[in-house]
Order: C-alpha cells, then sequence, then structure tokens
C-alpha cells in the first residue's frame, strides 16, 4: 500500500475547501425555526398530549413524529418533526427502563428545545434554548 492509498491524493484535495460539519447548518436552522418550534412546544403541553416534547432534526426522512418544518419547502438544511417521549418509549428509541434515566436528564421544555439530531453516523440528543 502506498501514500495515496492511505492519505488520498493531495493534489486533488488542495482545491477542495474542508466540509463543514452538519452541526453548524442545523444551529443556524435552529436559530430560525426556534420561535414556531416553542409554539409548538408548548402547543404539545397545553393539550395534554405530553409533559415532554421532543423535536426531531434530520435532512433525509424520518418515521417518528410529525413534520412541522420541512427543509425542502423552506429551502433550509434541516427538517423538524414533532414528537413525544411517550413516542419515543412506544417505538423502542428509548427504552421504558431508561426513562427516568432520560427524565434527570431533560431539560425544562419551556426554555429548551429537546432535539434528537439524527446524521448518518447516528443520532444523539441535544438541547436548544428558545
Amino acid at each position: 500500500m502506498n501514500q495515496e492509498d492511505l492519505m488520498g491524493n493531495p493534489a486533488a484535495g488542495e482545491n477542495q475547501k474542508p466540509q463543514e460539519s452538519p452541526l453548524l447548518s442545523l444551529k443556524k436552522d435552529l436559530a430560525n425555526y426556534k420561535d414556531a418550534i416553542r409554539e409548538v412546544a408548548i402547543e404539545i403541553m397545553v393539550e395534554g398530549l405530553s409533559a415532554h416534547p421532543i423535536f426531531i432534526a434530520h435532512q433525509h426522512e424520518v418515521h417518528i413524529g410529525e413534520v412541522i418544518l420541512d427543509r425542502v419547502e423552506l429551502a433550509t438544511d434541516w427538517t423538524i418533526q414533532a414528537s413525544t417521549l411517550e413516542e419515543f418509549i412506544e417505538r423502542g428509541i428509548i427504552q421504558e427502563t431508561k426513562k427516568d434515566a432520560f427524565l434527570s436528564s431533560y431539560k425544562n421544555a419551556d426554555d429548551f428545545a429537546c432535539v434528537f439530531v439524527v446524521v448518518p453516523e447516528g443520532a444523539n440528543f441535544v438541547y436548544y434554548p428558545y
């Protein structure tokens, strides 16, 4: 194996920009979406659907929750879907036995959006202030 096999062709990469982290574009989209996300979170809580709204941020297709902000329609990078802790447990994303551990780290939904970020490498929860 030669150096080009390990490191790629250095000359070919000279004109390429370093790839921006998708999380930077998510931060930008969440800044634009935060008021709409907060409205939906309040609606979920006031209507008694759940005391623990969860929003899913993705760039592909996800089969959980309902689309509230579509990246294609809005010409942004991320689609946001609304869901609840109860649906995450029902779907097995959060195990019933881990519910208390999840709730101990869940931040106040009046102040923070609980966002389940889905990227090709995996998924994780983040909290974004409104």
